[in-house]
This record gives C-alpha cells, sequence and structure tokens, in this order.
C-alpha cells in the first residue's frame, strides 16, 4: 500500500510542477540547454544544475570516470549506464531521490549494500534515495547491466528535495542492432 502511496505522491508532484516529460537531447537532459534554478524554501540552499549529463560509464587506468553521451544503450552484462548532474556552488549535504523506470519487470534488481532503495509492486520502478556531500558539486548513480535486464525504453528522473532536477529518457537495446 506505501508504494502505490509512493506513486500517487510522485505522479502528482511531477504534474503539479508542470514537467510532463522531456525529449532526450543527444543523450543528455533538457536541463542542459539552460542553467535552471528551483526556488529555495526558507530552510534550504537554492539549487542551480549547471550540467546534467546521461551515458556509458567509462573508468580510465587512473580511476577517472567520464560518461559517453548516449541515448542509446547495449544490453551487454556488466556495461554501467547513469547520470551525473553539477549543481553551481552546492557543497553542502544534499539529498537527492532517483525514479528508474523499466519496461518491464527485470529478473532481478540489486543495490550496494545499505541503500535506501525500493521496488513498485509491479516491478517495474525503482526508487533510490541517497544523502551526500557532493564532490565539486556533482552527484551522480550508475546502474550495471546485469543478466535479464529487459529491452526497451527506460527513463530516470533525479529529485532534490522533491524538486525534478533532471529527466533522462533512454533505450536499452540489444547488442546486435548497434
Amino acid at each position: 500500500m506505501r508504494i502505490w502511496a509512493t506513486i500517487a505522491v510522485l505522479v502528482s508532484s511531477w504534474l503539479i510542477s508542470g514537467v510532463i516529460a522531456s525529449e532526450p537531447m543527444n543523450g543528455t537532459s533538457v536541463l542542459v540547454e539552460n542553467i535552471i534554478s528551483s526556488p529555495a524554501p526558507t530552510n534550504a540552499k537554492q539549487i542551480t544544475v549547471i550540467n546534467a549529463e546521461f551515458g556509458l560509464k567509462r573508468v580510465d587506468s587512473k580511476g577517472n570516470i567520464t560518461i559517453f553521451q548516449t541515448t542509446r544503450v547495449p544490453l551487454q552484462e556488466g556495461n554501467a549506464y547513469g547520470w551525473r548532474i553539477k549543481l553551481k556552488d552546492y557543497q553542502s549535504e544534499v539529498k537527492w531521490r532517483e525514479v528508474l523506470r523499466l519496461p518491464k519487470p527485470p529478473e532481478t534488481w540489486g543495490t550496494a549494500n545499505g541503500e535506501d532503495f525500493s521496488i513498485s509492486a509491479d516491478g517495474t520502478t525503482s526508487v533510490t534515495r541517497r544523502t551526500e556531500s557532493p564532490q565539486n558539486g556533482v552527484i551522480e548513480n550508475f546502474w550495471t547491466i546485469a543478466p535479464g535486464d529487459p529491452v526497451g525504453k527506460h527513463k530516470i528522473e533525479v529529485y532534490i528535495d522533491d524538486r525534478l532536477i533532471g529527466t533522462f529518457e533512454f533505450e536499452l537495446i540489444p547488442v546486435k542492432q548497434i
């Protein structure tokens, strides 16, 4: 019952905010085009997104992570995809929430130990919550493809304090379609 209540709250806050959907633009969120400022509640710092990107995670020999921007993610076990959002002048602790919507349930869901993670009753939507101090104003999250992950259209929405700050629409495709 709590999951349906959470979904109802998410949908209503989504519709109330006037954000119905965004179109992917070369693997980046529409938010990348403009600096987005959200009005700050009286007890929180204003949030300004200066960059948002989505794509395949790449790690170089020095451990530096880059994102190869794309909206077509090859469904190959071990590939990692995700998002990175840079906040302007935001150095204090931030509470963010990610909503991941899949076209159908995967065979399994898995996360790192200790995460605040929940799955919808139908198994197609997950919600991850984290509280962290952004490194250089950056927050990010990545998913690793596992056996049984579904092909098709996916969507990730990222919120800070119940304010939508990033939407990423992408598709997992069979490797032979690349």
